[in-house]
This record gives structure tokens, C-alpha cells and sequence, in this order.
């Protein structure tokens, strides 16, 4: 098996490196039965974190802010539901869910021109439906940069701001998107003087409450129509990957951030290696046209992904452990090897350092491009083909914490090496720095924000080899520590009371009481997570395997599969789903 996993891995890697540019793009997340009528919505991973279909009864596609304003006009005349989806629909979380089936989709896939360049004032003015890739590019052909942004370019300006995105910085405003932003149009319901429908111009000048509770918005405020942002002119980068065992990685993680502009990490936990992104600013007369196209970004062969995950899938039946930890192993090796997709001159890597213009360097994502191959490649999570599909635990520990923390994680690998080795399939722990926003909804304090991607099984019933592990990490993080989970990933327990860690959440609801009383783009979902009403968490049989919920009891995770609730290994206030012995088994159904 070790072997045969091996030879796919390779396979993978081959067909990554050579499908740079072919790839079938990803599907429409909204599907009808009959024109625009009859409708589901999904995320890119083809399921939602408590696996629902979400549906509406009509999906619109307005193409200019006029026709946005008559949709949301007639729908809050009607008193209907709205949510906005957006092209690639890649938030893991149900927020472009509405309740019931009566409800509105309101697509921003034709908002998606150019406003305005002004290039005196570096200012860009964008529809919300502008790809984090176009913001790049038109911001570059008048010479100008976006600072900071997420890796990977497929995310919405909308989208983007609705969710918190960023990349990794500590310096300047910080690298959430949303702190590089002038002023935002945004389309809300309106009473009938207004024409049911309300346009506001919002700047921390002019509106500093409604702008800031606007940046981080969650889409509740209603539908944002133009964005614009400050940028800055071209610089370009010198970036290069050093690899270094992980011993002092609780000291470098805090005060490494401060020595270099664009750092953050892949932590290998297993391995016990870190590897370190050394990643500046340089002037733009720099010599060096570097690109940054990264492998994992990439299209991939899908023959070749549905072996890995039938292989996979093997490993977790079987519970091996041994093969995982070789196949990580390889993956990581492979990608440090191969500089993750750098190359010195879009074509060929010849050695650090690496620099490249940032609208080259920033992000990426070419498995998107639009070329039609009949899925024979796509982008290795494309729902449509047997490919990968995990779960995401994404949180921003404060620095202060982040060294503990580090600790807490090292101790759990001391108690089982190999317990790890499942997050480093997934290339290991991604970790960005971020820092504190003005944004009601953004990030508090300085921290750094941990990634971790990992196994999901098809039949939510079906625990996971080790899960006991990822799932006290997860705990520790955000109970130990109250980290804070990003707003368009995680599992549904990390939302319980994510709301009283945000000392603005108040002034955040005094808004969205302002500008939609009657909450028609507030959801089941939004209450829970705003903290209105209800719970994020759902308590049933199998319920913590899924993250649904933190298990309180065996029924709560497998019994019949030897899986029982448990305290956890380290952090002992943690409840964690473990595979125990057959006669704990025995007892504990007996019961």
C-alpha cells in the first residue's frame, strides 16, 4: 500500500507540473430545475459542514447596480428572503443559505466590471462581483498593487469582504483585504419612501460606524454593489522557502512576522519541521520576473485525484497510519522541492531568492482558467469528480498565546507521532499573521491564524483515523485560548458563542437592526452565529464526528465503532471522540 501510494503521489505531483494552464472550471454553485426557478446553492466542495441542501425558489443575476436595486426593492415589497451567492461560492459555511424554499438568490457572477481607476489618488472602485484575480490585474495595468490579500485568487471582492479574507502581514493596516478599503456602496431593503430598496455610500470619514460594521459583514447588511480600495504603487517581492526543524518554532513564530513583511509558515508537526516563508519588499527596479503559481492551486489530472482519494479512503478503512505518514512525507518534500510552484521566470526555477512583481507573487489559482477539457483536469476539490474532500479548522490564536499553544500541539505529537500525519497529506498547517481591525466583525488583537485541512469521510457517520487529535487541537485553540474562527470556514461548533468574543458585536447588530429591520438577509445561520438566537452547534447521534457538535456523551461520536467520548490528552477540559478498547466498547453500549 505504502508503495503503491507513493507512485500516485508522483503521479499527482507529474500531472500538477504539466496541466498548468487546462482545466475544466468550476461549476455554477447554483443549479435550477426550470430557467431561474426551483434552486439549490453549494459551495465549492459540493457540501455544507452539516451536509443540508440549501434552496430558493428563483436565483437573479443582476448586471448593473440599477437592476441590483430593482431586485432588492421588489423582493422586499414582498417581504422575501434574501442571500447572496457569489461565482465560485468557496466559503465552506452556509452563508449564502436563506431559510425555507421561498427564498431569493441574488448572484453578484455579472457584477463584475470596473468602476473606476484612478491612479493619481491610487484609488480602484470595483463591482462586488470582481474576482480577487481581476482586482489584481486592473489594479497592475495602471502600475498599482494590492498590499496584502488571500493566496488563493478565486474569491470574490464581495466575498472577500464578507468573510474577513486575508493573507499574511503584520505590517502597515495588516493583510485583511477589508482594512485596504476607501469606501463601499451597499444595496439594503428600504421602507416604502426609499422604493423599498436603499443605497448607502459608506467611508470611515463620513459613516466610521456603518463603514466599519460594513467591512465585516457576513451579508446581513444586505448586498454590497461597488467597493473601492486604496493601493499602492508596484514594488515587487524576493521570497524563498528555508525548511528548519521545528525545536524553537514557539519563539520564531511570535517575532518572525516582525522580520519579514509577507512571512508565515507550514508547520509539519509530524515531521517536526517548519517551513519558513522569508518573504520582503523590494523596489520595483529590482531585477527578477518571478511568478508564484501554486502547485496545490493548480489543475490536476482527475484520474489521478480519484486514485488518492480511493487510496485514502483505504488508508482511514484500514487505519494506516504507517502509509499516511510516508505519503505526507512525500507530498511535503516533493512541493519544498519543487519551491511550490515559484519559478524565477514564469517557466523554470533556478534558485533563491525569487522575485517578482506583486501582482505576480500575491496569489494565485490556475486550475480557474476557463479552458473546457470535459473534466478530464479540474481543481482538485471540483465536487463533480471523485476528489478531495475535507474539512477546514481555521483560527487566529493571539501572539501572546501563539508560543502555548505551539506547546500544546508538541506535546500531543510526543504522545502519538503519527497522529498528524493525516493534516500533512494536506500540505500541513498553513499559518498567516493578521492583525487587529477596526472592522466590528474583524480580527481583535495581533495573531496568528491557524489552517488546518483534513480528511472528511462521504458517510458523516464514519470516524476518522486519529480524529481524537485534530479535534482537542481545535478545542484548545478555541477554548483554551478563544481563538477566533474565521467566518468562511470551520465547523459549526467553533461559531457556539462566537459572538461574545467581539467586543463590537453590539455595535454590529445596532446597524443591522438599522438597515434591515425585518432581517430579510439574516438567516437561521446568521442568528446563530450573531449570537440572536439559537445555537451554531446540533446536538444528535454521530454529532462531534462532523463537528457539528462538541461530544458530551458516546452516542455523540461511533460507539458501535469504537469510538467514545472522551477527556482530552492534554488539554483535560477538552471532550474529544477516541477509539478505545473493544470491551470499553462493549460496556459502554451495554449501557
Amino acid at each position: 500500500m505504502t508503495s503503491l501510494m507513493s507512485t500516485l503521489l508522483i503521479l499527482q505531483c507529474i500531472s500538477t507540473l504539466v496541466f498548468t494552464a487546462i482545466s475544466t472550471p468550476p461549476d455554477d454553485p447554483v443549479k435550477c430545475v426550470s430557467g431561474n426557478s426551483d434552486c439549490t446553492v453549494t459551495n465549492s466542495y459540493g457540501a455544507f459542514p452539516d451536509r443540508s441542501t440549501c434552496r430558493a425558489a428563483d436565483v437573479a443575476y443582476p448586471a448593473t447596480e440599477a437592476e441590483l436595486i430593482s431586485i432588492v426593492a421588489a423582493a422586499t415589497k414582498s417581504g422575501r428572503k434574501m442571500r447572496v451567492t457569489t461565482r465560485y461560492s468557496h466559503s465552506i459555511t452556509k452563508l449564502v443559505c436563506v431559510d425555507g424554499t421561498d427564498g431569493l438568490f441574488i448572484s453578484t457572477k455579472f457584477l463584475n466590471h470596473t468602476v473606476r481607476t484612478d491612479a493619481e489618488a491610487m484609488t480602484l472602485t470595483v463591482e462586488s462581483g470582481v474576482t480577487l484575480r481581476q482586482l489584481i490585474a486592473e489594479a497592475a495595468k495602471v502600475g498599482l498593487a494590492l498590499p496584502y490579500a488571500p493566496y488563493w485568487w478565486g474569491l470574490t471582492v464581495g466575498g472577500m469582504m464578507g468573510t474577513g479574507a486575508h493573507g499574511s502581514s503584520l505590517w502597515g493596516r495588516g493583510s485583511a483585504v477589508h482594512d485596504h478599503v476607501t469606501e463601499i456602496r451597499m444595496v439594503s431593503p428600504g421602507s416604502a419612501n426609499d422604493g423599498f430598496a436603499k443605497v448607502r455610500v459608506l467611508s470611515e470619514t463620513t459613516t466610521r460606524n456603518e463603514f466599519n460594521a460594513a467591512k465585516v459583514s457576513l451579508g446581513v447588511l444586505g448586498i454590497i454593489s461597488q467597493v473601492t480600495f486604496t493601493l499602492q504603487p508596484m514594488f515587487k517581492r524576493s521570497l524563498r522557502f528555508v525548511m528548519k526543524n521545528d525545536s524553537d518554532f514557539g519563539d520564531q513564530a511570535v517575532t518572525f512576522g516582525k522580520k519579514h513583511e509577507f512571512a508565515d509558515f507550514i508547520w509539519l508537526p509530524s515531521q517536526r519541521k517548519v517551513v519558513y516563508r522569508m518573504d520582503d519588499r523590494v523596489s520595483v527596479n529590482t531585477s527578477g520576473n518571478g511568478l508564484f503559481d501554486l502547485l496545490p492551486f493548480r489543475s490536476q489530472l482527475s484520474a489521478a485525484l480519484a486514485i488518492i482519494r480511493s487510496s485514502e479512503e483505504t488508508q482511514e478503512t484500514f487505519r494506516d497510519a504507517n502509509g499516511k505518514c510516508v505519503g505526507a512525507t512525500l507530498i511535503s518534500s516533493t512541493l519544498f522541492a519543487s519551491s511550490y510552484g515559484l519559478t524565477n521566470n514564469g517557466n523554470i526555477f533556478t534558485g533563491y531568492p525569487v522575485i517578482g512583481s506583486q501582482n505576480r507573487m500575491m496569489s494565485s489559482g490556475s486550475c480557474l482558467d476557463s479552458l473546457q477539457d470535459g473534466l478530464i483536469t479540474a481543481c482538485p476539490w471540483d465536487s463533480r469528480i471523485k476528489s478531495e474532500f475535507f474539512h477546514q479548522t481555521t483560527f487566529s490564536v493571539p501572539l501572546t498565546q501563539v508560543k502555548s499553544f505551539i506547546n500544546d500541539i508538541k506535546s500531543l505529537v510526543k504522545i502519538e507521532r503519527k497522529s498528524l500525519c493525516g493534516l500533512e497529506l494536506y500540505y500541513g498547517i498553513l499559518m498567516r499573521y493578521v492583525t487587529s481591525s477596526p472592522a466590528f466583525l474583524g480580527k481583535e488583537t495581533e495573531a496568528l491564524d491557524f489552517d488546518l485541512t483534513y480528511y472528511r469521510a462521504k458517510d458523516p457517520l464514519t470516524p476518522r483515523l486519529y480524529e481524537d487529535f485534530i479535534e482537542e487541537i481545535e478545542q484548545i485553540a478555541l477554548l483554551k485560548y478563544n481563538a477566533l474562527p474565521h467566518w468562511g470556514k470551520n465547523r459549526n461548533l467553533a461559531f457556539d458563542g462566537v459572538s461574545k468574543k467581539y467586543k463590537n458585536a453590539p455595535a454590529f447588530l445596532k446597524v443591522k437592526e438599522s438597515y434591515d429591520p425585518t432581517g430579510l438577509f439574516s438567516t437561521e445561520w446568521t442568528d446563530q452565529i450573531l449570537g440572536i438566537k439559537g445555537n451554531a452547534t446540533i446536538v444528535k447521534d454521530g454529532c462531534a464526528l462532523e463537528g457539528l457538535c462538541i461530544c458530551s456523551e458516546d452516542a455523540h461520536c461511533a460507539p458501535t465503532k469504537g469510538y467514545l467520548c472522551r477527556p482530552g490528552k492534554v488539554y483535560k477540559e477538552a471532550r474529544v471522540c477516541t477509539r478505545v478498547s473493544a470491551i470499553s466498547v462493549i460496556q459502554s453500549v451495554s449501557y
